[in-house]
């Protein structure tokens, strides 16, 4: 027994001196992922003005914040209206090739979709097979809206008062264009208090709470993203598409209430005011950009009668920016505590210009309720009677006052002037951004490069092919090196919608209006306010444009014929 036990404790040290001496196998040490994080932050419908930084006399700290501590892009553009830009911005195609050239109604040309096309990828797509993940939280609006044949059964639906669940192809869902979450509205306009279309990825939201406000929601739903990816070492992709300040003008009442006698002393005096701002901060030269002349100025604030409708409109627009604002900063917060903030690269912009829409006007129907869902009455004030504000009414701010919006430019929302189509963009990222905080960039960009500066930053590769499908090649340039203050050389940029066009090149600027097929020339880089018209001057150089125009618009599957020469 005593030579088993000792053969034993023999076996034993044996095996025990094989495995602390055998060869070990070298340990390969896990590279940490330094990608950045990527948020998206798209207002709708705001002016160029609309923000602090950007002259506004609205209480806007947190993306002050952003472009205090990084750089405020003074030459930015998108494609001058909600579904078009998104479309653009999300392809990093012109809107057109990426299958929306009007709105989101189905038209049988390859411009004309009514959503993204399969031959163009998103930006979550691309970034999720890079290894990102990827949320959206907010305004979709770039897919076909399915609609009721009956009239009275649509708008009982836009009621909440009937139930159907889709409200626009599945396949066309954030879910299915490479998000792995989606929390928000299919269609474009909303109840800011009972949003129609809503979703969670693809699964319809029947009710929501009591005090609820869709801005809130849109950006509390970014901060629980934030707050769920950051749990592991992936970098992620935030899409965080705001629904405000557009139409209708429904506020918080707390928050209506910090700007009830602000815009009492009227359009003039809140366009000097800004314009002063801008040009203190340099954002604006004036011997560059004079103060272009107001929107039908012949009515001074003083002989307006209705002052105190307008003053009010104009407070609820403001107070639904100041709310974005504050959501805005709890997804500055988020990014803080979870210790993201300082390798997170932020962009904030608007869509298009301030909308010069009467909403009322277009009175119930489509995509707006005529009773809330408890049978209340919606108005649709034309005459300006009922103040704005409550769920119960619809009203914008109108043409006179999204010309103070949009300071210093001329005209708004769907033209190709610099009020529709000029935005105001804030990148921040204190990891990457090596230039001076707060600094101006001169960098001449646009919504559709994006693709190419987020496919840079996250080592990603742009496809050929995606899901048997022909990739469209990316038509935007990368603007990170603008980041550390090198300025690529100006590309030349087109726009059409609904008819109103333009065309940017080497300092100049070919324009017409969606009701003119006469175009409009403007030395742009020293007149950027477009106020001198030298098309009878320089005839050659306005020919020559025209048909560089008329060249992007038969690459690009714009309907050349119907808008004019």
């Amino acid at each position: 027994m005593k030579r088993i036990g000792l053969a034993v404790a023999g076996l034993l040290f044996a095996s025990l001196f094989v495995f602390f001496t055998r060869p070990k196998k070298p340990t390969v040490a896990k590279v940490a992922d330094t990608r950045p994080n990527i948020v998206v932050i798209l207002a709708d419908d705001m002016g160029f003005s609309d923000i602090g930084c950007y002259g506004s006399e609205i209480h806007t700290p947190n993306i002050d914040y952003l472009a205090g501590h990084g750089i405020r892009y003074t030459r930015f553009y998108n494609t001058s209206r909600c579904c078009p830009t998104r479309a653009s911005l999300l392809t990093g195609l012109y809107n057109q090739q990426a299958g929306i050239g009007n709105m989101t109604d189905v038209e049988d040309e390859p411009g004309y979709l009514g959503h993204l096309a399969e031959n163009s990828v998103t930006l979550a797509e691309v970034l999720k097979e890079a290894g990102y993940h990827t949320a959206m939280s907010g305004k979709w609006h770039v897919s076909n809206t399915i609609g009721q044949k009956d009239p009275k059964e649509q708008q009982k639906w836009l009621n909440h008062q009937s139930y159907y669940p889709i409200f626009s192809p599945l396949a066309q869902y954030p879910t299915n264009r490479g998000f792995e979450k989606f929390f928000g509205t299919i269609w474009g306009v909303v109840d800011y208090h009972d949003p129609f279309s809503l979703v969670s990825g693809t699964t319809p939201i029947k009710t929501v709470p009591k005090n609820y406000y869709h801005t809130d929601a849109i950006n509390d739903t970014a901060v629980a993203y934030i707050k769920d990816f950051s749990k592991d070492s992936k970098p992620f992709f935030l899409y965080v598409a705001e629904n405000a300040p557009h139409w209708p003008l429904m506020a918080l009442p707390e928050d209506i209430a910090r700007y009830k006698d602000t815009y009492k002393v009227g359009w003039d005096t809140i366009r000097a005011r800004r314009y002063r701002n801008l040009v203190r901060t340099g954002i604006i030269d004036p011997a560059k950009a004079p103060l272009s002349p107001r929107f039908k100025n012949e009515l001074s604030w003083e002989n307006n009668p209705d002052k105190e409708w307008d003053a009010a409109a104009m407070a609820v627009h403001a107070a639904m920016i100041d709310r974005m604002d504050q959501g805005i900063g709890r997804i500055i917060k988020a990014l803080k505590d979870a210790g993201k903030l300082d390798n997170t690269l932020i962009v904030f912009l608007s869509d298009n210009g301030a909308s010069n829409e009467n909403c009322t006007a277009y009175g119930p129907g489509f995509d707006r309720p005529d009773q809330t869902r408890t049978g209340e009455k919606i108005v649709y004030d034309m005459k300006k009677q009922v103040l704005p504000g409550l769920e119960t009414s619809y009203a914008s701010i109108g043409a006179r006052w999204a010309n103070v919006a949009n300071t210093p430019y001329r005209y708004w929302k769907a033209e190709s002037y610099e009020g529709g189509v000029h935005t105001p963009m804030i990148a921040f990222w204190p990891k990457g951004i090596t230039v001076k905080n707060g600094s101006l960039s001169n960098q001449l960009g646009h919504v559709k490069d994006f693709m190419a500066t987020f496919v840079e930053l996250a080592k990603a590769q742009y496809p050929l092919t995606y899901k048997g499908h022909a990739v469209l090649p990316t038509q935007g340039k990368s603007i990170a090196s603008s980041f550390k203050g090198i300025i690529r050389p100006d590309e030349a940029l087109f726009n059409e919608h609904y008819g109103a066009r333009y065309v940017r090149y080497d300092g100049w600027k070919a324009v017409s209006l969606s009701n003119d097929t006469t175009w409009n020339l403007y030395h742009i880089n020293a007149d950027e306010t477009e106020i001198n018209d030298v098309a009878h001057k320089y005839p050659d150089k306005l020919n020559r444009m025209v048909g560089m125009w008329h060249q992007w618009a038969a690459a690009n599957n714009v309907y050349p014929k119907p808008h004019g020469k």
